[in-house]
């Protein structure tokens, strides 16, 4: 399946844009008549058929709809401090996005080695995720935000921080359960400071582990998404 994605359609006819166009009729060689899908990034994905192969303004007409392609019955928001080498952090949004993952947030922590990021490029890295896995939701990305502000706004579903300071936790595994809404907490390379951990709990965040083994931020991150993942299978 030859997938594009078209954040703006609306109509029977459409064209893409020139990255598109150039990637559809140059790269993949593809002519009139030949058949691509097309998602929204809101769920739905459309069946089109080429009627002008032009390289740069490629026109597609759609021929079928479906709506709520491979939606999730939960919704799964993980807020992670960036690593200080940005390519970690991009992997890890690739690999959550191509095992399900509804929103990301960048998080701005005390032991922030990372404070800025640029979001144009982390929403390429999804974008082409979404693509890789034949998504049609393509998730949600927030700006950088701080700790604080993201520990005490509202989020109607559980919550979770993971970390590595002394005490019991309990494993995520052992806590979520199905079709849940659930934000989950990963900290920067130097963790989470324990005030910012004290703060996570008296706004409602639950400690977990995610297993015996110290994880990189990027790992603990799409372990994290994967337990869920499974849960839900």
């Amino acid at each position: 399946m030859n997938l594009f994605y078209t954040p703006n359609i609306s109509d029977q006819f459409y064209q893409l844009d020139e990255i598109e166009s150039k990637h559809c009729v140059r790269v993949l060689r593809l002519k009139e008549e030949d058949i691509i899908h097309l998602i929204d990034g809101k769920g739905s994905l459309y069946k089109a058929k080429i009627i002008d192969a032009h390289p740069k303004r490629c026109t597609v007409e759609c021929v079928e709809t479906t709506h709520e392609f491979g939606k999730l019955d939960y919704q799964l928001h993980i807020a992670l401090a960036p690593t200080k080498n940005i390519d970690r952090t991009e992997w890890f949004m690739e690999k959550c996005t191509e095992i399900g993952i509804s929103e990301f947030t960048p998080l701005l922590c005390k032991h922030s080695e990372r404070k800025v990021v640029k979001h144009e490029r982390l929403f390429k890295v999804i974008t082409s995720a979404v693509k890789q896995s034949l998504k049609a939701y393509h998730p949600v990305l927030n700006e950088l935000t701080k700790f604080s502000d993201l520990v005490t706004a509202n989020f109607d579903g559980e919550k979770y921080i993971a970390h590595c300071n002394e005490g019991e936790k309990t494993h995520l595994k052992n806590l979520y359960q199905a079709k849940q809404n659930v934000l989950i907490l990963i900290g920067p390379e130097g963790d989470f400071s324990i005030d910012e951990v004290q703060l996570a709990k008296e706004n409602g965040f639950k400690e977990i582990s995610l297993g015996e083994s110290r994880l990189r931020t990027e790992t603990a991150g799409v372990v994290a998404c994967n337990v869920v993942s499974l849960e839900n299978q």
